[in-house]
């Protein structure tokens, strides 16, 4: 039996191909660890985990590694946390809320019956590999420094846009892009940011002085660098990730590293939806994988 998947990038169905078929290379985007998962949350967790069984099947179990990443840093945990816990110090109460969270999402798949991926790494600890895209980025013109932020030049990339299939003006009309006066270009994009007192920081790059934190679009790009090579067989996740997360981890990634493709197949599951509308948390219109499994077995 020929398996063929159907890639977002080239729109097309065509058979698949791994880059080295006895090491067969997945990353799938993971939770942003900070409240319990819903079941649209579910969907990407248990739609690549079919296709990572099917593929285990086929070239065996240990021909195939799937990373999922846990992401550990962002504005939501930032902002849970400080709710949630008004009595400790940022970065402890952040600490409670990722490490509670991720227990909670990980015995909520578990009991889904999705099998762990082979690899699950925390974007916290791939710090170091972030910083070195950002100055490979910095070294070969596709970012610049600006008020101790470091921006992706999207003009500087004229492959930007290949994924979402949207000319700039569209893309620009249909994002939610910061206004700010460090950036050349309303369609730049944050790769590293100061961090504001009290939140996590790290030591920046490019000789910038104040502490930081990377962006989101950056993290993934760098864990995906670190597990699974410079390019890679498949990249999965939600939809709502082809514009604008996948459409930056790409042109980063292949501008950092030279490379004509990241992943060799883009694949995408749709939304959940509840009378209509995408299942989501900013909706409040979701049912959590938490709440169903108290009246239901994970097999339903």
């Amino acid at each position: 039996m020929e398996l063929k998947l159907y890639d977002t990038l080239t729109k097309e169905k065509r058979p698949f191909r791994p880059l080295d078929p006895a090491n067969v290379r997945m990353y799938v985007c993971g939770p942003t660890v900070y409240d319990f998962a819903h079941i649209g949350n579910a969907r990407p967790v248990i739609v690549f985990d079919v296709l990572f069984r099917l593929l285990r099947h086929l070239y065996g179990e240990a021909h195939v590694k799937y990373v999922r990443n846990i992401t550990d840093v962002d504005d939501k945990i930032n902002d849970r946390a400080a709710r949630d816990y008004p009595g400790l110090a940022l970065n402890e109460a952040i600490r409670k809320v990722t490490e509670e969270t991720e227990a909670q999402f990980h015995e909520d798949v578990d009991a889904l019956g999705c099998l762990r991926p082979s690899v699950e790494p925390r974007a916290t600890e791939h710090i170091g590999e972030m910083r070195a895209i950002v100055e490979k980025l910095i070294a070969n013109g596709h970012a610049y420094v600006e008020q101790d932020h470091v921006l992706f030049s999207v003009a500087a990339d004229p492959n930007y846009g290949k994924l979402a299939r949207r000319s700039l003006d569209e893309m620009l009309a249909g994002a939610r892009v910061d206004v700010a006066p460090y950036k050349r270009d309303a369609m730049d994009f944050v790769l590293w940011k100061p961090s504001k007192p009290g939140e996590p920081s790290w030591p920046s790059p490019a000789g910038i002085t104040a502490a930081g934190r990377p962006g989101w679009h950056l993290e993934c790009s760098a864990m995906a660098w670190k597990h699974l090579g410079e390019r890679f067989d498949i990249h999965g996740g939600g939809i709502d990730l082809v514009f604008p997360h996948h459409e930056n981890e790409l042109a980063q990634t292949c501008c950092a590293f030279h490379q004509e493709r990241m992943a060799s197949v883009w694949m995408h599951n749709g939304f959940l939806q509840v009378e209509g509308e995408k299942m989501s948390k900013s909706l409040g219109n979701f049912l959590t994988i938490n709440q169903l499994l108290a009246d239901w077995p994970g097999e339903v």
